[in-house]
């Protein structure tokens, strides 16, 4: 479903922008500088160069355009969320033409790397079509891109695990070990932060139940196959019916790809985590074109 075009960019996103503004522009454009007037005005489009896009970025790119000549007019021809061709238009830009060039080419790395995020997403919500299961990112993500990458997940049609460190309770394997096992890590967490919900990953069915029997609310089946995913999914229904409770989330997790997320899908987990749609992805085809 296309995105809303106009929303609010945090400053740190904005600051990100300007330092990669300033890491292609410097000083000023040399080139464009000694071969085009400071008074020249142009209209330039931002071309889909292959099929099956899934467009995402244009507010980032408004952005770029904006900090370098915020009088440059921005008009989208597509919306974020949308699928695009070969030989589609997704926005023109007027302004001065130094200006446009001087965006051009942060304004598509954006575009390019972000578009290319949301078309893997697309693929990987594709597969899981019919089943429960939903497809979610993780912290594999670029540096200080977050925000943006995370966006362009939600663009595709996946969702979002926790954001950072901070926001979310997710014990893994060296917290268990640090803490003695996956039952007193539980434990631990909930005295200290009640109010939130604590994702443990485990390794097999019998740390699996022995999360369940620690009152774990998420749980991440970590490169568990097919066959055990299943198993773990029955006995969480099961001990959820005995025990009168909410049943936990399920997550699966590890060596997910778009050949056998399907199958995952299929045995129940509510969850699906993949590091490669943030860090695996091909950036697609644009260009920017003077009219």
């Amino acid at each position: 479903m296309p995105f809303p075009f106009s929303f609010r960019l945090p400053e740190e996103v904005k600051n990100f922008l300007r330092a990669a503004l300033r890491e292609d522009v410097g000083n000023g454009d040399i080139t464009s500088g000694l071969t085009i007037p400071e008074d020249h005005v142009s209209t330039a489009v931002i071309i889909c160069k292959e099929d099956g896009v899934i467009v995402a970025g244009l507010p980032f790119a408004k952005e770029i355009f904006n900090l370098i000549d915020p009088e440059a007019r921005f008009r989208r021809n597509a919306r974020d969320g949308e699928l695009v061709k070969k030989g589609d238009v997704i926005a023109r830009v007027k302004g001065l033409t130094l200006s446009l060039l001087a965006s051009e080419r942060v304004a598509l790395n954006i575009l390019q790397r972000l578009s290319g995020i949301a078309t893997l997403t697309r693929r990987f919500a594709e597969q899981l079509e019919g089943t429960n299961a939903k497809v979610t990112d993780t912290r594999k993500t670029t540096p200080n891109m977050r925000y943006m990458e995370k966006y362009a997940v939600r663009v595709g049609g996946g969702v979002n695990h926790r954001f950072g460190l901070y926001d979310g309770i997710l014990i893994k394997d060296n917290h268990v070990k640090a803490a003695g096992g996956v039952a007193k890590a539980v434990k631990l967490a909930r005295k200290a932060m009640h109010l939130h919900k604590i994702e443990v990953e485990v390794e097999d069915i019998k740390e699996f139940e022995e999360a369940l029997d620690a009152g774990a609310d998420v749980i991440m089946l970590d490169n568990m196959p097919p066959e055990e995913a299943a198993k773990a999914v029955k006995l969480n229904e099961e001990k959820s019916r005995a025990l009168g409770r909410t049943r936990a989330i399920v997550e699966a997790s590890g060596n997910i790809t778009l050949e056998n997320v399907r199958r995952m899908g299929e045995t129940g987990v509510d969850l699906i985590s993949s590091g490669a749609l943030t860090h695996s992805y091909k950036a697609v085809d644009l260009s920017l074109e003077i009219e």
